[in-house]
C-alpha cells in the first residue's frame, strides 16, 4: 500500500534526485517547456508551482528560499518579475502536462510539461474546405547543372574490352619460379 508516501524516487540517491529536479525546474522556468517521463513531470509540477508563488509573493527571504531551488539568477529575476505579473490574478495551476506518446528507446511515457499561458508550439495551417484532400502543387523548374551535361557516362563495351585485356595479359605473363639454391640461414 502507498500510504503517506511523499513522493516518487527514481532509483536514485537523494542528492543526485534533488539535483535532477533543480536542474528540470530552473530549465522549466528558463525556457518554459520541457519535454519529461511522465511521472518526473508529474513531480516537478509541485516544485515548480511552489517556486512561482514565492515569485509572487515577492521579498528577499522568498527570494533566498527559491535560490534554494533555482540554479540561476536570471531564472529568480524572471520569476520574481514577469513570471509573477502573469500569474499574479491567478490562484494556482501554473503548469499543464501534455502526453506525447512512448520513447522508442526504453518505451517510457512522455510528456510535455509547460507553464500556462505560454505562446504555442508553432502555429498550423488551416486549409480551407476544398483544400482538404489535395495535396500541394510545387511548380516544376527546368533548371539543369553544367556539371551534369559535362560528365559523361562510361560504355559497357569498352569496360568489357578492357577487362578482358587485363585477364589475357595476366594469364600470358610467364610465372616466376622461386630459385631452390639460395639460402639466406647460412647453412652449407
Amino acid at each position: 500500500m502507498r500510504h503517506r508516501i511523499d513522493h516518487r524516487v527514481f532509483d536514485r540517491p537523494s542528492a543526485h534526485r534533488t539535483a535532477m529536479f533543480r536542474n528540470m525546474v530552473t530549465s522549466l522556468l528558463e525556457v518554459e517547456r520541457i519535454e519529461t517521463t511522465v511521472e518526473k513531470a508529474k513531480d516537478l509540477r509541485r516544485i515548480a508551482e511552489k517556486m512561482i508563488t514565492l515569485g509572487k509573493k515577492g521579498g528577499l527571504a522568498n527570494l533566498r528560499r527559491a535560490l534554494r531551488t533555482v540554479k540561476s539568477k536570471e531564472v529568480a529575476k524572471k520569476m520574481f518579475g514577469p513570471l509573477a505579473e502573469r500569474y499574479r490574478d491567478r490562484p494556482g495551476g501554473y503548469t499543464r502536462i501534455i502526453k506525447t506518446g512512448r520513447r522508442l528507446g526504453d518505451g517510457a511515457h512522455m510528456a510535455i510539461i509547460e507553464l500556462v499561458d505560454t505562446a504555442p508550439l508553432a502555429p498550423r495551417k488551416v486549409k480551407e474546405k476544398g483544400e482538404a484532400n489535395k495535396p500541394e502543387k510545387q511548380e516544376k523548374s527546368e533548371t539543369r547543372r553544367p556539371e551534369k551535361d559535362k560528365i559523361k557516362k562510361p560504355d559497357k563495351e569498352k569496360a568489357k574490352k578492357t577487362m578482358k585485356a587485363d585477364k589475357s595479359k595476366k594469364q600470358d605473363a610467364p610465372k616466376k619460379k622461386a630459385k631452390a639454391g639460395t639460402k639466406k640461414s647460412g647453412q652449407a
